[in-house]
């Protein structure tokens, strides 16, 4: 079914007949499935233990975003060699690697609209130092070693990534009951 019969489909349900709109437009809550993405955000192991998951979901919902995976768990080597690749010379991976694996993390993965540069926007600046207030990093991070959340930083990234912490069949397909409250037509 087109954008236009979910739309109806949607309106007749809720007792609204005989929705019509002129062509070419888009009743609200049909993005265009290109428009839509997907974005990786893990919360750190220094969030997990400062019991910092629920306000940095909340952020998330809030925006609008739809969760469409999530995990905890504990992290290892392999798999964080594979996310952190092109960091892997730095002399400061050694140091990344013991904190990353220093306890459990969250993984999730956000869909949305522009998912993944307002995402970037709202995580903030990478040193804690310069991070915004009302970022996440600004308002919960307290040094740059210790910045509470990665985020893609690309939507080639954010694909890459996703395979290296979810399986295809973790993420969940579903219908957003908000989505004539958050997309524009």
């Amino acid at each position: 079914m087109g954008s236009l019969g979910r739309c109806l489909a949607r309106s007749l349900l809720r007792g609204q007949p005989g929705l019509s709109l002129p062509p070419g437009l888009r009743c609200y809550g049909s993005a265009p499935p290109e428009l839509q993405e997907k974005t990786l955000v893990l919360v750190k192991p220094d969030a997990v233990q400062r019991r910092l998951v629920g306000n940095v979901i909340q952020r998330f919902e809030r925006r609008g975003f739809k969760l469409v995976a999530m995990k905890l768990l504990q992290a290892d080597q392999g798999l964080l060699d594979k996310h952190y690749q092109q960091l892997r010379q730095k002399p400061f991976y050694p140091a990344l690697l013991a904190y990353m694996t220093s306890g459990p993390l969250v993984a999730m993965v956000w869909e949305g609209y522009n998912v993944v540069r307002s995402t970037r926007a709202m995580v903030g600046d990478t040193d804690s130092a310069v991070a915004a207030a009302g970022t996440i990093r600004g308002d919960f991070s307290m040094h740059v070693s210790r910045n509470v959340v990665h985020a893609s930083d690309s939507v080639e990234t954010a694909q890459r990534e996703i395979g290296f912490w979810f399986q295809r069949n973790e993420l969940v397909a579903w219908e957003s009951g908000d989505r004539d409250y958050t997309w524009g037509p």
